[in-house]
């Protein structure tokens, strides 16, 4: 419960780094290249299918990502929600921008044994200098980007709200706008304030 209260602590901190990148923006560094995990490259548009990209920022350590004895952890979705997003011919693209932990926690070679570990189905990549967080205004892990067939924004924050102990019932964001998307209909929930531990960059 500490880690969890420090991540939550980080995430307040962090919320001020980086503006944010707004609904209808069209992502930038399309084709810049990210080593994945698996020894290849690839990008946003090797990365996207037809009707759109899901980019999740990630990594291998956030209680919000691994969980706790008081919280799943969110990337017990991961490989649903590629299936999910794939059956709607949407891609889907994990990020790790945690640099400021790129020698310890963060390491390509513990990505590549976290990856192996977690069966992840999806690319998992090295954002370098953290740079692509820096683009989207990713502020946490994991903070979700919803991109449509146009590469533009539609959605962005939480995957679902099964972080609020107050909640009456789960309501999962992330897959409600995926379906809204791919059926071409508007987005009731665009926007949702993203959980995690704060992105770990390394400050100039």
């Amino acid at each position: 419960m500490k880690k969890l209260s420090l991540c939550i602590a980080m995430w307040i901190c962090g919320l001020s780094l980086q503006a944010q990148m707004k609904l209808g923006d069209k992502a930038i560094m399309l084709d810049d290249q990210l080593q994945s995990t698996i020894g290849e490259t690839t990008s946003l548009n090797d990365s996207k299918k037809p009707n759109g990209l899901l980019v999740v920022f990630s990594c291998n350590t956030c209680p919000f990502v691994v969980g706790t004895e008081d919280f799943p952890g969110w990337e017990r979705q991961y490989n649903s929600l590629y299936r999910y997003a794939d059956s709607l011919r949407i891609g889907m693209l994990l990020v790790n921008s945690n640099e400021g932990k790129r020698q310890a926690a963060d390491s390509y070679t513990e990505m590549q044994k976290h990856a192996a570990e977690q069966h992840y189905q999806m690319a998992y990549v090295v954002d370098v200098n953290s740079t692509m967080a820096n683009v989207f205004g990713a502020k946490t892990t994991p903070h979700v980007f919803l991109l449509n067939d146009e590469m533009k924004l539609v959605y962005m924050g939480s995957i679902d709200n099964i972080w609020d102990k107050e909640r009456k019932e789960d309501i999962p964001y992330l897959k409600n706008a995926m379906t809204e998307m791919a059926s071409h209909k508007k987005i009731k929930t665009s926007s949702t304030p993203p959980k995690g531990c704060g992105i770990k960059r390394i400050s100039n």
